[in-house]
């Protein structure tokens, strides 16, 4: 998934109403921009988180995507008009809380792929979460309904 293929960016923000698919859609969009923006959370882009991001986008969307993908996700001055934080505000309510649990679950893993965890990387991740007003159960990876491994 290319970072130009991010859409329903201008239909959040245009506050349109979201169906099923493009629910996923946004989703898949929330996650790429999320864990690429974590990949340059401690101004540091390791290729272990990365190649991380890469594989959880596969596995949680069946998408690819290229390292450059991700770096270019990565760059701030992408975020110019609106900041992830932002962007995750205003688009929480349209996602449910299996995606929210995901996004968090994801962006913790990434986080901890180079074996190490900053200072900025918790602050990151807080204001992912706070963004995103996810509950503890979410932060903790449980939502109701049938559990898959």
């Amino acid at each position: 998934m290319a970072i130009a293929d991010l859409k329903n960016v201008l239909k959040i923000f245009g506050g349109s109403d979201v169906s099923e698919e493009a629910k996923q859609e946004l989703y898949k969009e929330v996650l790429m921009m999320t864990l690429a923006r974590a990949a340059d959370a401690d101004i540091n882009i390791q290729t272990v988180e990365v190649d991380k991001i890469r594989e959880i986008i596969a596995d949680h969307t069946g998408d690819e995507c290229s390292r450059g993908d991700i770096r270019v996700a990565a760059r701030e001055e992408l975020y110019a008009h609106a900041t992830l934080i932002k962007y995750l505000t205003s688009v929480r309510g349209k996602l449910d809380s299996q995606h929210r649990a995901g996004i968090i679950d994801a962006l913790h893993e990434v986080f901890k792929s180079d074996q190490a965890v900053s200072v900025l990387e918790v602050d990151f991740f807080n204001s992912v979460v706070e963004a995103l007003q996810a509950t503890p159960a979410e932060v903790a990876g449980l939502v109701a309904g049938e559990v898959c491994h």
